[in-house]
C-alpha cells in the first residue's frame, strides 16, 4: 500500500516554497528557467497547484529518496545557484521530506502521469493575448509627423515621460492614454496644424491644383491624406465627416488645416492596427505592423499600395517586402530606436556622477557612447556581420572624447573604428563606455547592477527584487579599513536572504571591476578619501588595492571568466543568449512579453537566424515572415 498524501501541497508545502522564493527563479523568465522546476503563473487555480505538486515526481529518487533533487538542492547539499533555500533539520525540511516520501510511494501509473503534467502544462501556459489596437509611441508619433506633414522639429518633445514594460517602452500594457496625455495630443494637433499652411502649400500636402477644381481636390486631399494618416483607406462615414469638417472653413488651405488637426485627434491616428479587426483590413495592418516594426513611422503610399494589391498575404511575399524595406534608409532609425531602449541608453542620459571623482563626466561625453554605441550595431546589422560579435568584437568607434576613457590616439575623424589595447581586455558591448556607465552608481562601480544588466537583456531571465525589508546598502568604505567592492559585497553570500540572487549576479559584475563607472580601465581599484567630504577637492589619501575579477555564470557549464572579453566569448555562444536576441526583437516587435505559445514562432526564428550566421537582418525577415501572416 502507498502512503496517502501527508497534507493539501498547495495548504502546506506550496506556501513554504514560495516563502523560500523558490518560485522566483524557477519560472520560465527565471534564471533558473533552464531547469526541470517551473511553478505555476501567478493567480494559478487550487487544482492546478495540486497537479504541479504531484508533477515534483519528476525531481524524486524514487529507490533512495534522501537522494532526490528535490531534497538536495534546496537544502544545499549539493551545489545549487540559488543558495541554500532550506535550513537542513529545520520544521520546513521535515515537511518537504514527508512530500518526498509521498511521491516515491506513488505507484508507477500515477507517477508516469504525474511526470506528463509538465508536458501538458507547457502546452497551455501564457496563451498568447494579442492587441488588436496599439497606441504611437511618442518617437513613433514624431516621426509619423515627420513623414505625413514634413515637419522638421520633435513634436513629442514635451509629452508626458513613457514607462519602460518588460524592457521597452512600446509594450501594449502601458500604452493607455491619461487625461494628460489626451490634452498634450489636443495641444500638439492644434499647433501643429496651425502652422502647416503658414506659407501656403510650401510643404507640397495637397496633390492638386485647389485653385482650378477646389470640390475635386478636397475630395482628393481628404483621401490621400486620410489613408496616409489612418494607414488604410477611409470608411464612407468618415469621409463624410471630413467633408462636412471642411466645407465649414471659406478657404481651401483653412479647410485642409481643420481636417489635418481632426485628424491628429483620431483614434484611428492615435492607434495603429496590430491585428485587423475586419478582413478587408488585414493587408494594412499587415503593413502598418512592418512600417512601424522595421521604420518606427507610419507606413507610407507605396506599402499601402502593396498591401491593396495583395502583395503582403502570404509569407514569401512578406519576406520579399521587408528585404526591400531593408533597404529603404529609414530601416536605419528603426534599428537605431530597437537598440536604444534594448540597451537602455536612457539610464546613461540620467546618469550623475561625483564631481570630484569623475571630472570629465558630462553630457557631451554621454552623448559620444550613444553615438558610439548606434554606430557598433549599425555595423553589425548593416554590414551583415555576425551579430553575436556584438559581445565578442574587440573594437568601438571612437571620438576625441572617448578616446580619453579608452585610452587611445584621438583619431583623424569622429567615430572612426578603433581596436582596443589588448592589455584592457575589452570586447562588444561588455567593454563599451556606454554599458559600463549606465550600470554604476554616481561615485562607484555596481557589480550587482552589472550582473542584474547581463541576466536580465542577454540571458531573459528576471532577477527577483530583493525580500522585504533587506538592507542594501553596502558597508561604508572606511579608510582605516579599506576593501574592494568584492569584500564589501561579501556580506551577501552569508546572509540567507540576500545569497540566492547575488551568486547569480555578483560573479558577473567582478569580472567587470577593472573598469570604473565612466568606462576608463584600472589595473587596481584606486579609494580616494577627502578631508571634507563636500568641499575638499583634494584627496588626502589614496589607496590601491588589487582585484580578484574572477567570475562564473551560474547555469551555464564551464563559464568562468577574468574580464568582459572572456564573458563575451561566452555569451556569443551560449545558446540561451542567441534566444534572448530573438526574444527580445519579439517583445519589441509584437508588444508585448512573449508566452508559451509562442514558442514555435521564437524557436523557427531561432533556427533561422542560426542558419543565416546569426546576421540580424535574416532574424528580421524570419520574425515577419513567420509571425506576421498565417
Amino acid at each position: 500500500m502507498r502512503a496517502q498524501a501527508p497534507y493539501r501541497f498547495g495548504e502546506t508545502l506550496y506556501p513554504m516554497l514560495e516563502a523560500a522564493g523558490c518560485h522566483r527563479c524557477h519560472i520560465p523568465e527565471g534564471v533558473a528557467s533552464g531547469t526541470r522546476l517551473h511553478f505555476p503563473p501567478e493567480g494559478a487555480s487550487a487544482e492546478r497547484i495540486e497537479k504541479f505538486g504531484e508533477s515534483l515526481v519528476t525531481l524524486v529518487d524514487r529507490k533512495s529518496p534522501n537522494d532526490s533533487l528535490l531534497l538536495r538542492k534546496p537544502t544545499l547539499r549539493v551545489s545549487h545557484g540559488g543558495a541554500e533555500r532550506i535550513a537542513p533539520g529545520s520544521p520546513q525540511e521535515t515537511t518537504l521530506r514527508q512530500w518526498i516520501q509521498y511521491l516515491a510511494t506513488m505507484p508507477e501509473d500515477r507517477a508516469r502521469r504525474a511526470a506528463q503534467y509538465r508536458q501538458s502544462e507547457a502546452s497551455s501556459y501564457g496563451k498568447t493575448n494579442r492587441a488588436v489596437l496599439r497606441r504611437l509611441t511618442h518617437q513613433q508619433y514624431a516621426n509619423t509627423v515627420r513623414d505625413l506633414l514634413k515637419e522638421a522639429t520633435d513634436v513629442s518633445s514635451q509629452f508626458p515621460p513613457e514607462d519602460f514594460v518588460d524592457g521597452f517602452k512600446n509594450q501594449y500594457q502601458s500604452q493607455s492614454l491619461s487625461p494628460t496625455l489626451i490634452e498634450t495630443y489636443s495641444q500638439t494637433a492644434e499647433r501643429i496644424a496651425g502652422h502647416v499652411f503658414r506659407r501656403g502649400d510650401s510643404r507640397k500636402l495637397i496633390p492638386c491644383d485647389f485653385q482650378k477644381e477646389p470640390a475635386d481636390c478636397r475630395d482628393r486631399f481628404i483621401r490621400s491624406f486620410g489613408r496616409r494618416a489612418f494607414r488604410r483607406p477611409l470608411e464612407a462615414q468618415e469621409l463624410s465627416r471630413f467633408t462636412a469638417l471642411f466645407k465649414k472653413e471659406r478657404e481651401f488651405l483653412r479647410g485642409a488645416q481643420a481636417v489635418i488637426e481632426a485628424t491628429l485627434q483620431a483614434s484611428a491616428f492615435l492607434f495603429w492596427m496590430d491585428e485587423a479587426p475586419r478582413p478587408a483590413w488585414k493587408a494594412y495592418a499587415i503593413a502598418s505592423r512592418l512600417a512601424f516594426g522595421l521604420w518606427n513611422t507610419t507606413p507610407d503610399d507605396a506599402l499601402l499600395d502593396r498591401a491593396e494589391r495583395g502583395e503582403l498575404n502570404s509569407p514569401e511575399k512578406v519576406a520579399a517586402v521587408v528585404r526591400s524595406m531593408l533597404r529603404d534608409p529609414r530601416a536605419r532609425q528603426g534599428v537605431d530606436e530597437f537598440a536604444s531602449q534594448w540597451l537602455r541608453f536612457d539610464r546613461a542620459y540620467n546618469a550623475a556622477r561625483e564631481r570630484r571623482t569623475y571630472p570629465m563626466f558630462s553630457r557631451d561625453l554621454v552623448n559620444s557612447m550613444v553615438e558610439e554605441e548606434k554606430r557598433f550595431v549599425a555595423d553589425l546589422v548593416w554590414n551583415d556581420r555576425n551579430f553575436m560579435d556584438l559581445f565578442r568584437a574587440d573594437y568601438g568607434f571612437v571620438n576625441t572624447e572617448l578616446a580619453t576613457v579608452y585610452a587611445v590616439p584621438a583619431p583623424a575623424q569622429d567615430f572612426e573604428r578603433i581596436v582596443f589595447p589588448k592589455e584592457q581586455n575589452r570586447a562588444g558591448v561588455l567593454g563599451h563606455a556606454l554599458f559600463l556607465t549606465l550600470t554604476s552608481k554616481p561615485e562607484d562601480t555596481a557589480p550587482t547592477s552589472r550582473g542584474i544588466f547581463v541576466r536580465e537583456q542577454f540571458l531573459c531571465q528576471q532577477v527577483p527584487p530583493p525580500p522585504p525589508g533587506v538592507d542594501t546598502n553596502l558597508p561604508p568604505v572606511d579608510e582605516a579599513l579599506p576593501r574592494t567592492n568584492r569584500e564589501r559585497l561579501a556580506a551577501h553570500t552569508v546572509n540567507p536572504a540576500c545569497a540566492g540572487c547575488h551568486s547569480l549576479v555578483d560573479p558577473i559584475g567582478f569580472a567587470l571591476e577593472k573598469f570604473d563607472a565612466v568606462g576608463i580601465y584600472h589595473a587596481k581599484a584606486k579609494l580616494l578619501f577627502y578631508p571634507d567630504e563636500h568641499e575638499a577637492k583634494v584627496p588626502k589619501k589614496q589607496v590601491l588595492l588589487d582585484l580578484d575579477t574572477s567570475g562564473h555564470l551560474t547555469g551555464v557549464p564551464n563559464s568562468e571568466f577574468t574580464n568582459p572579453r572572456e564573458l563575451g566569448e561566452i555569451l556569443a555562444r551560449t545558446g540561451q543568449c542567441q534566444e534572448c536576441i530573438v526574444k527580445q526583437v519579439f517583445r519589441y516587435q509584437a508588444g508585448r512579453h512573449e508566452t508559451r505559445s509562442d514558442a514555435p514562432l521564437i524557436q523557427q526564428v531561432l533556427e533561422d537566424f542560426r542558419k543565416s550566421g546569426f546576421r540580424f537582418q535574416e532574424l528580421l525577415v524570419s520574425y515577419f515572415m513567420n509571425g506576421v501572416t498565417p
